[in-house]
């Protein structure tokens, strides 16, 4: 059944190719905290491990809302590692060593780059494909990263 949101077919189809390249930059950052949360060393490793604990949680949470917003649009969501590598911006984890201060630095990176991505697009969402929702859901995941990029930086003075 074909969606009256007052969006033309082609611009959801070009919001749900925008949400699904943020989905795969999703999955692959909540991939690389549950590795620095399984991984991390150091004398400060219980800390760590309950911090990234809570972070991928909350990635985990973001990660279902995106997916589900790809649906409410009338599309599907990709559900593959191997679609998600496909789509992403972002890299594999990439850290030699496995102490806090290099999963800091890497994650605080990532999600810098994903809040750039986002906003980046937030106007284009709401402006140029008239998806004001999209546009405001996304406004509102860029928020999330910016306090979890803020409680990372915090970590790394």
């Amino acid at each position: 059944m074909e969606h009256t949101m007052g969006i033309k077919p082609e611009n959801l189809s070009k919001s749900a190719d925008l949400l699904n390249i943020f989905l795969a930059d999703e999955f692959i950052l909540y991939t690389k905290t549950k590795n620095a949360h399984w991984n991390t060393e150091g004398r400060d490793f219980y800390e760590k491990h309950k911090f990234y604990e809570m972070q991928f949680e909350e990635l985990d949470e973001m990660i279902d809302d995106l997916a589900e917003r790809i649906r409410n649009i009338g599309h599907f969501a990709p559900a593959t590692l191997k679609r998600f590598l496909q789509l992403t911006h972002l890299s594999e984890a990439t850290v030699d060593v496995n102490d806090s201060s290099s999963f800091l630095k890497e994650l605080l990176a990532d999600h810098e780059s994903i809040i750039i991505h986002y906003r980046e697009n937030i106007d284009h969402l709401a402006n140029e494909l008239n998806d004001q929702g999209t546009s405001d859901f996304i406004t509102g995941i860029m928020e999330k990263h910016e306090k979890m990029a803020w409680m990372l930086r915090e970590q790394l003075k």
